[in-house]
């Protein structure tokens, strides 16, 4: 993934992670940022800290497209407001900035237009069993019940982007 970063020549490239919960991502985006290449800082944006509440799959991506993807690719700050999952508001704000690489990730974020943004746009897969013990050994008993209504959200997105044939790559954890 690496070398796709590289050769899109730019000192600012966008990279999206998009896959189901519990696929990988988070852990695939922490890698990339550990042995991100040439000497810039990566500011990393995980979406689990945008959506707005447990129906918020698409409502999340939108507000990340506006408030980050769309002024990084304009070259303007973007500044997005952190998510209370407590208070069911959002909360403290923070900047993005147009000059330095960015990667963001998220179920739900790769739709056609965040393709059009993004540099690099990955899929992540993981088969259900692996993601399900994942998510729920991250998260434990506060996602269990909602798992399955997260899962439709999530299948909505699929049906309605093919985020798989979206990407630039896909990567299959097992």
């Amino acid at each position: 993934m690496s070398a796709r970063v590289v050769a899109v020549g730019a000192a600012n490239p966008v990279v999206v992670l998009d896959g189901r919960s519990g696929a990988g991502k988070s852990s695939l985006a922490r890698r990339l940022v550990a042995t991100w290449p040439g000497r810039s800082r990566v500011q990393l944006v995980a979406l689990d800290d945008v959506y707005p509440g447990w129906d918020g799959l698409a409502d999340g991506v939108d507000y990340a497209r506006r408030t980050i993807l769309s002024p990084h690719a304009r070259g303007l700050v973007g500044v997005w407001e952190r998510w209370d999952w407590e208070t069911g508001s959002r909360a403290e704000a923070y900047a993005v900035d147009p000059s330095l690489p960015l990667l963001v990730e998220g179920a739900g974020l790769l739709t056609p237009e965040v393709a059009r943004v993004a540099d690099v746009s990955v899929w992540v897969d993981a088969p259900l069993s692996s993601r399900k013990t994942r998510a729920l050994g991250r998260d434990g008993e506060t996602y269990r019940p909602h798992w399955d209504r997260w899962a439709a959200q999530e299948e909505h997105h699929l049906a309605a982007h093919d985020p798989a044939h979206l990407a630039d790559l896909v990567v299959t954890i097992p």
